[in-house]
């Protein structure tokens, strides 16, 4: 595995080499490659802005996807034959600084609608939530750590994790395809709306559940939860902060097991495409249940929902429990 550090959530996996064409989408079902069909023609970076162009676009568009199912996306290569089909399509919906690979193919892409979520809504440097309790030293350090491998600031990526953010990417995504395929402008706008209240229900959904819980603070494998840690009123504790790979120090382990006692912790979160290792041996150390936290990065056979809102209902039922929901 390609194992690096990096100032974004620091995910190593297998670099992909196939184009994912949308096996779990309805939009691409018929398995056609950008820019090949009479559609609106829409390459989608991984799972959420996939998730978004379906939901918007509905019949009038063609989606494929550069992330398969089930690939963690941040380390991210492209084949050839992806950049080549990137260059057919109409628009390219993606989240700038998530996958470098696919941001410096856009940049080199003459795709006439590109469209970067990261300018849809406002990102925020969650890089030392889970440092909070570590000591100024330590973040002070890892601060500068991410500075020096990220540029100039380190901006949280994982917007979608808060569905009022993930609102605003919506409405700005809508607005994008009304003025890149003028012709279907109204449904674009119906579809928008109707997505809309979708993400409101959840947002509404999730304020309710954990507006009263014995305990605030939760422990997820590492720090992709800030943006919806700070929605809600939660506190995020990353066991390996931005890196899940790397092993979290005796210190950061027996720091954790005492913030557990103290704020009343029950529960460890993992992911399904990252190692539950390090989240199972601390359970195991402090006396804690384990349980699936997804950040939704990509749907599977092993995710608890079908598509993002099935999943983020699934995430709130696990915040419930293991926060202790009145």
């Amino acid at each position: 595995m390609n194992v690096r550090r990096r100032r974004i959530s620091g995910i190593a996996v297998t670099a992909a080499t196939a184009l994912g064409l949308g096996t779990l989408s309805a939009c691409s079902s018929d398995s056609s490659a950008a820019g090949n069909t009479d559609k609106f023609d829409v390459v989608a970076s991984f799972y959420p802005m996939e998730y978004l162009a379906e939901q918007i676009g509905g019949d009038h568009v063609n989606v494929t996807t550069l992330t398969e199912p089930g690939q963690e996306p941040h380390d991210l290569e492209l084949s050839a034959k992806q950049t080549a089909q990137m260059g057919e399509a109409d628009a390219v919906l993606y989240l700038k600084s998530l996958q470098p690979a696919v941001d410096e193919a856009i940049a080199q892409s003459d795709v006439k609608t590109k469209i970067d979520a990261a300018t849809l809504t406002k990102l925020e440097d969650h890089g030392n939530v889970e440092h909070d309790h570590g000591g100024e030293e330590h973040a002070d350090e890892h601060a500068e750590e991410e500075h020096s491998e990220g540029g100039e600031h380190a901006l949280d990526p994982h917007v979608w994790l808060d569905p009022v953010k993930y609102a605003e990417i919506a409405q700005g995504v809508a607005e994008s395809f009304e003025k890149a395929d003028p012709d279907h402008a109204d449904d674009y706008r119906k579809n928008a709306e109707a997505l809309a209240k979708k993400l409101t229900g959840l947002d509404t959904a999730f304020k309710d559940g954990l507006a009263k819980t014995d305990s605030k603070v939760f422990f997820t494998n590492h720090a992709a939860f800030g943006y919806l840690a700070e929605r809600y009123g939660l506190t995020q504790e990353a066991i390996n902060g931005l890196d899940p790979e790397s092993e979290p120090s005796p210190a950061r382990i027996k720091e954790l097991q005492e913030e557990a006692k103290a704020d009343g912790v029950t529960t460890v979160f993992y992911e399904t495409l990252v190692s539950d290792k390090t989240a199972k041996t601390l359970a195991k150390d402090a006396g804690l249940k384990t349980d699936v936290l997804d950040p939704l990065e990509g749907i599977t056979d092993k995710s608890k929902g079908e598509d993002y809102v099935g999943v983020m209902e699934a995430n709130l039922k696990a915040l419930e429990t293991a926060l202790g929901a009145k």
